[in-house]
């Protein structure tokens, strides 16, 4: 949604849904140090507002500004991606604002999700000068979660992150419980490579199979290739998920590099029965537009 504030300032404000991996495959180490990968994708209605407005001071920096994120933030890396990808776009500097409400290094994508809007919003501002497919283009050199959510949606995400084919899932309603010590994903993938989690060889036929069943069948397809090595490095996160079955989910799992567990619930009120105080309760969203 783009709204104007007098006649020379712009902005755009966009929702950033956070992403569960329902499935996640990893596979072996590529040449260029990243891991191939097939995971099913759910995008949820947990989700960051974003907005991007013109700066006010002409000629300065971009500005980002998001609370609780300490060290370099992926999406000053997006707003110069994007003016690499678009020299002739008129686009001035930016001022970024991001109300955060997706757990920060949790395994739920805020951080790509985040940068995914600040593209879609700075690419309105310049015009346009980008189709969603030159985003995606440009958003590989962001971080591999990026591409994905370019167009938020449920998908199957392929090779380091870059490949995106849209699939429609069932309704769910998910309990996630996020925990106050973030995890590392370098360090999970690295301990993955050391304890041999990852495997030869990748099956989407698989992944695409879970993505049709109906929502029993599909909890029961839940899998992730990093648990194992994310539970290496902090065995506590097996008492959530022991506590998210005892508490009726049809599956439950890390989800991404964790370390937020996930349990699955197919309707709201036993969803809202298991949830404790401080977990989150989120549905899977339709694939209707933001």
């Amino acid at each position: 949604m783009t709204e104007r504030a007098g006649a020379r300032r712009r902005s755009v404000r966009e929702a950033a849904p956070a992403k569960v991996n329902l499935i996640l495959q990893v596979g072996p180490r590529r040449p260029d140090g990243l891991h191939e990968l097939c995971s099913l994708f759910a995008s949820i209605d947990l989700a960051d507002e974003v907005t991007v407005a013109t700066a006010e001071a002409r000629g300065g920096p971009d500005t980002v500004q998001t609370p609780g994120v300490d060290g370099p933030d992926v999406c000053v890396s997006a707003l110069a991606e994007l003016r690499a990808a678009a020299p002739g776009a008129e686009l001035p500097p930016l001022d970024v604002t991001i109300e955060k409400r997706i757990p920060i290094a949790a395994g739920l994508g805020g951080g790509s999700a985040d940068a995914a809007a600040v593209l879609r919003a700075a690419n309105e501002l310049a015009g346009g000068p980008l189709s969603p497919d030159g985003l995606r283009a440009l958003a590989t050199r962001v971080g591999a979660d990026v591409p994905s959510q370019v167009e938020p949606t449920h998908a199957i995400v392929g090779g380091s992150g870059e490949l995106v084919e849209p699939v429609a899932l069932p309704s769910l309603w998910l309990v996630l419980v996020p925990q106050r010590e973030g995890l590392s994903t370098a360090d999970v993938y690295a301990e993955a490579d050391r304890i041999g989690a990852t495997r030869h060889e990748l099956d989407p036929e698989a992944v695409r199979a879970a993505a049709r069943q109906e929502p029993r069948m599909l909890a029961a397809s839940l899998a992730n290739d990093l648990q194992a090595a994310a539970l290496s490095l902090r065995p506590e996160l097996r008492r959530p998920l022991a506590a998210l079955e005892e508490a009726g989910a049809i599956g439950a799992l890390l989800s991404g590099s964790g370390p937020t567990a996930m349990g699955v619930f197919e309707d709201e009120r036993s969803a809202r029965h298991a949830a404790g105080a401080a977990d989150i309760v989120a549905r899977i969203r339709n694939n209707a537009p933001l």
